[in-house]
């Protein structure tokens, strides 16, 4: 299925203005301008609170961003990315904007899971980081694909979100039997704390597959985590959920998980580590006050992802293999279109029929 036909329509849109902030906005109180690939990113209304528990600022956010660019760049760049805004702070709901806004430096198109087709905001380099603080947004959700070929994904992404009654713990312990996996395939793997409760683990693949295989070869790693360890789960249905959930579905065109260096609602740092760091690794230690001490310790844990593509051969033969147990496709999330081979979307509680009369 070719799902975007224009994916070389790269645009440049205009430069960021950084005009004074009276000519656009005479009630603004305050502005500043934080330097990010040699040009001066404006910061309107520095002093917003975002994180009222702690005081923590917009600067505060925008200066995190700076610091952190050169990884947090490398996770996002030429890639489309969905902003998620947090316009009045942590204490409110955040909007979700998949079409880039008209001030956007530069956009791709795309073709949406519905089939519409839009611009999404194309980070290029860590200027672009740092205007995305400007934009109110905390944690960046890139897609796992590049501008340049968007029908075929370099990254594989294992989410690991613990139900309700686990935690990180249990995360990190399921963690360990996903690393004991990938070591098998041969597959380099990137860990980092999802900045919440969970644990995020990236694998660079060769892009010679496109969405429903690299989708297909992530459900079947997660069926082999779950053969082997009783907590990891790919239950989609929430009822039937119990443990750690391996979402297979964040592999799926245009969805999108917080990235490396991203700040989530709860203050924590989505925080790459080290394999051998695993079994100390503390989400609540890195904070949006605290991470600069972590960057001066360890810098960029993401260096060096980008030269470490892997190949899914072995992966697309598991497929093969529980195709034979009659492990077929899983449920798609609601808003894509009907898979062949794909179960009934109906909750089982209310399923009144036989699966195959859906």
């Amino acid at each position: 299925m070719n799902w975007n036909e224009a994916t070389d329509s790269i645009v440049e849109g205009p430069p960021l203005r950084t005009e004074p902030a009276s000519r656009h906005n005479p009630v603004m109180t305050s502005e500043v301008h934080i330097e990010a690939a040699g040009r001066a990113i404006r910061i309107s209304s520095p002093e917003r609170v975002m994180f009222p528990e702690q005081g923590w600022t917009k600067l505060d956010v925008a200066q995190h961003f700076a610091l952190v660019a050169p990884g947090a760049l490398r996770g996002v760049s030429n890639r489309p990315t969905m902003m998620k805004r947090w316009t009045k702070g942590v204490a409110n709901e955040p909007f979700y904007v998949k079409r880039a806004p008209k001030n956007a430096r530069s956009t791709v198109a795309v073709v949406f899971p519905s089939a519409r087709p839009g611009r999404m905001f194309l980070p290029r380099d860590e200027g672009d980081v740092v205007w995305l603080a400007q934009m109110n947004c905390l944690d960046l959700h890139p897609w796992n694909a590049r501008a340049d070929d968007l029908d075929h994904p370099d990254e594989m992404r294992i989410d690991l979100d613990p139900t309700a009654g686990f935690g990180f713990d249990h995360a990190r312990d399921v963690a360990h039997t996903v690393k004991e996996v990938l070591d098998e395939l041969g597959l380099i793997s990137w860990p980092k704390t999802s900045g919440n409760r969970g644990i995020h683990i990236y694998i660079r693949v060769l892009p010679e597959w496109d969405f429903f295989e690299l989708r297909r070869a992530g459900l079947a790693l997660d069926r082999e985590v779950e053969r082997r360890h009783e907590l990891a789960t790919t239950a989609w249905w929430k009822e039937e959920r119990r443990g750690v959930f391996l979402d297979y579905n964040q592999n799926a065109r245009d969805k999108s998980v917080a990235s490396a260096y991203s700040i989530r609602h709860t203050g924590w740092v989505s925080t790459p580590f080290r394999w051998d760091e695993l079994d100390d690794i503390d989400p609540a230690t890195y904070t949006l006050g605290s991470f600069a001490d972590r960057w001066a310790d360890v810098g960029d844990l993401t260096e060096g992802i980008d030269a470490a593509a892997g190949r899914l051969d072995r992966l697309m033969e598991m497929v093969a293999e529980d195709e034979d147990r009659g492990l077929g496709d899983a449920p798609w999330p609601p808003h894509y279109p009907k898979m062949p081979g794909e179960p009934p979307r109906v909750q089982p509680s209310r399923q009144r029929r036989p699966t195959e009369d859906y």
